[in-house]
């Protein structure tokens, strides 16, 4: 069960009658009591014939709707072996129609539900509409009383509510009911679907349950009429397409059973017929009327044998198969061998490639080196590396100032510099001026470092740092900044 708290119609086969089917009521966890009883009329009673009523669990002699679902038949496919075994006749199979008519009682209207067949993205659905306004309002005129015909050709311009029946997947035998719109006129509006019943089918049980919380958004008048249409409308579909019974239509001799019709078929307007089926369907779920003789139907007279033929055509055929299986063969191995060629083919021309390839870079050599030798050309030595040059290194004989390090001790002290006044600017580069204007200074860092980044060494060494007493007497003591 879904929820206790919904309104729910438990479907229980009577142990008394086979052939009825007792509905119990429960409704927010009330006990179960039998509402509805389900009647389907004896096989006698109904031949060749679909039947089903909806009464009244306490008083049966009142009926709320009744279905009347009348097949069409066609001869099966048999072999002919089939045939031989059935004496050379067959019986007609019932096919079971795209459509039928849920007739509804006090007010009487007829509400037609269309099968659609499912897709592969789509499972089978069963559309029906009820009209949102179903009691005639009180009028003072006549023709409105007496008026059926106008209120026959009313009906088709009166607004109803779509309802679709949707079977929950391809394999599944529950369906969900839902509210798809609007229909006026013929003229459908298409709104989302709002669930408004579901089905449960058990294996001798079922199970309709309402959603109430969404039965506010149905607007149709006749709700106890809606009611009966969902629980009459779930249990036929049942019967004849989700699990069809055995023989539903009752026939006097069952063939290969009855065969479901496909969506493009045309019904057989059980809207029209509506009117004079109901009470021939009261009367079969009551007393039964005088049984008519069934309508006799014509059987063609069996075929001819043809088993020589038949065989000769079958060896033809057989034959013309396993000629087309050899030359599909020969074809296959032919198509092998040309690959296995052009495979062949494709590996000696990349061999020719590097062989040629090969030979021209031989030939190349052999020209160079000639050339080589011509023009009197070194061969080229090992692939040296492009990092930069290390500068020269310095002249074994040329002199450095002593200092301490981790190649040799210090021969003494070194004799401290003087302190550089702050005013005086940087000293000049030595590479500053050239071609005997001014001479290079000895001073600065430059002359210092040997190689590529100084000038000469020794003597700018020595004077610098080896100055007489005189020079240094003669040098003014400038005065020093307060600020360094």
């Amino acid at each position: 069960m879904l929820d206790e708290n919904l309104p729910t119609y438990r479907l229980q086969p009577s142990s008394d009658n086979p052939l009825q089917t007792v509905l119990y009521f429960t409704h927010n966890g009330s006990e179960p009591s039998p509402e509805y009883l389900l009647k389907r009329p004896s096989a006698p009673e109904a031949r060749n014939k679909y039947a089903l009523g909806l009464l009244d669990a306490h008083y049966p002699s009142v009926v709320y709707a009744e279905v009347l679902v009348e097949p069409s038949w066609t001869q099966p496919t048999l072999s002919a072996a089939e045939i031989r075994a059935n004496g050379g006749s067959t019986s007609p199979v019932p096919l079971t129609p795209d459509s039928f008519a849920v007739s509804l009682y006090n007010p009487d209207q007829a509400v037609v539900v269309r099968h659609r067949p499912g897709s592969w993205g789509k499972s089978d659905a069963w559309d029906f509409e009820v009209p949102e306004r179903s009691f005639r309002l009180p009028s003072a005129s006549r023709i409105d009383r007496e008026g059926a015909d106008g209120a026959a050709q009313g009906a088709d311009l009166t607004p109803k509510v779509v309802f679709r029946w949707k079977r929950d997947g391809r394999l599944s035998k529950d369906m969900t009911c839902y509210m798809s719109g609007r229909s006026v006129g013929g003229k459908k509006n298409k709104e989302p679907d709002i669930t408004v019943a579901m089905f449960r089918a058990g294996k001798n049980e079922g199970m309709v349950t309402i959603y109430e919380p969404n039965m506010a958004r149905v607007d149709v008048e006749d709700r106890k009429g809606l009611e009966v249409a969902f629980i009459l409308s779930a249990e036929v579909i049942r019967d004849l397409y989700l699990v069809p019974r055995h023989n539903p239509f009752n026939a006097a001799s069952v063939g290969a059973g009855p065969t479901h019709v496909n969506g493009t078929r045309k019904s057989s307007n059980p809207q029209a017929a509506s009117s004079s089926q109901l009470a021939f369907v009261s009367g079969a779920l009551g007393d039964a009327p005088p049984s008519t003789g069934v309508r006799p139907v014509s059987t063609s007279p069996p075929p001819p044998r043809r088993d020589a033929r038949q065989q000769a055509e079958i060896e033809a055929e057989t034959k013309r198969l396993q000629a087309m299986v050899a030359e599909e063969g020969r074809k296959a191995r032919e198509r092998e061998k040309r690959d296995l060629e052009e495979q062949k083919r494709i590996k000696k021309m990349l061999e020719q490639e590097d062989k040629e390839r090969r030979r021209r870079e031989a030939e190349v050599e052999k020209e160079t080196e000639r050339l080589r030798k011509e023009y009197g050309v070194p061969a080229p030595g090992p692939a040296q590396s492009t990092s930069p040059a290390l500068p020269p290194r310095p002249n074994p004989g040329q002199f450095y100032p002593p200092t301490a390090g981790w190649y040799g001790p210090m021969s003494g002290p070194a004799p401290p510099q003087p302190a550089r006044p702050n005013s005086v600017g940087p000293p000049p580069r030595p590479d500053q001026y050239q071609g005997g204007r001014k001479k290079p200074s000895g001073s600065g860092l430059g002359s210092l470092m040997p190689g590529p980044y100084g000038g000469p060494a020794g003597a700018s060494v020595s004077g610098f740092f080896h100055r007489s007493d005189e020079d240094k007497r003669k040098k003014v003591q400038k005065k020093r900044s307060v600020h360094f």
